[in-house]
């Protein structure tokens, strides 16, 4: 699979512009989000967390152009986003909803492509989507032929195949079990390296926001909004031992974790800029 550019340019990749979103009118319209804003560079990894229900998953509907935004612009390399990008792709936290169980590997992941791509073509970017998700040998078989880390890895090779851009990944591996989700974050960590791919991922995981981004925005509020964007200077490569032993590690972790508690409890942060570890 060929590799993206990955040299941040002028204009970010995604850029969220003072986003709202509500649903409903008068008395009975609900607000979910409100004045939101925060830029992704290209290549850049970018994990959103924030408390139970906040609007993370509408942001990622957002951003994917699933809805439309009630305020606000969501723009992909300059130009506003009013419908699914052809250069983006989502991976959803219930694998076994989004792949087809009568349908064998190879054609869920040919599945997006089907009208695109002749079929040759089709079978040769799914052949080098296994491959860079460690499956090469399971085109064949059917996804309940297979464990839920392995389903997950072909929901991943799916978007992977149809060569994206961006890479929007939502709660990914809350489905499977905790040495599974440190497999498939090194992975993901990995896809990025090789192909410098931008990715967006929610995660309830503070660890995991953590251990992925090169950046986290924090959401808290309600309606929702950016808390704070914390810079992750760790760099590559991670260690799933190593970098979650670190002093830095642990000072990250109870600096997002402060930040929403304080918000779910009601309380105003007091500094809303950027979060650096010493």
């Amino acid at each position: 699979m060929s590799a993206i550019q990955t040299v941040p340019s002028s204009t970010p990749r995604l850029s969220v512009d003072r986003l709202g979103k509500y649903y409903g009118s008068g008395p009975n319209r609900k607000d979910v989000i409100a004045e939101l804003t925060f830029d992704v560079a290209a290549g850049e990894f970018v994990c959103i967390v924030g408390p139970s229900g906040i609007g993370k998953t509408t942001l990622l509907g957002c951003l994917a152009g699933l809805h439309q935004p009630t305020a606000g612009v969501v723009r992909l390399d300059g130009r506003p986003i009013t419908g699914p990008p052809e250069r983006m792709a989502v991976v959803f936290q219930e694998y076994t909803r989004s792949l087809m169980p009568w349908l064998s590997v190879e054609r869920n992941i040919m599945l997006p492509l089907r009208g695109r791509l002749p079929r040759a073509q089709m079978r040769e970017r799914c052949a080098l989507a296994l491959r860079e998700v460690g499956l090469p040998d399971v085109a064949r078989h059917y996804p309940w032929q297979l464990s839920g880390g392995m389903q997950q890895r072909v929901a991943i090779a799916r978007a992977l195949a149809y060569e994206p851009e961006v890479l929007l990944m939502d709660e990914p591996f809350a489905s499977v079990d905790a040495q599974t989700r440190f497999d498939l974050e090194d992975l993901v960590l990995r896809i990025r390296a090789d192909l410098g791919i931008t990715i967006v991922l929610v995660t309830h995981d503070i660890d995991e926001a953590v251990y992925l981004a090169d950046r986290i925005v924090v959401l808290g509020d309600r309606p929702c909004r950016a808390l704070a964007i914390v810079e992750v200077p760790f760099g590559a490569p991670r260690d799933q031992v190593e970098t979650r032993g670190t002093a830095e590690f642990a000072h990250l972790r109870s600096t997002v974790m402060r930040m929403i508690r304080r918000s779910v409890r009601g309380a105003q942060p007091q500094d809303h800029g950027p979060v650096v570890a010493p």
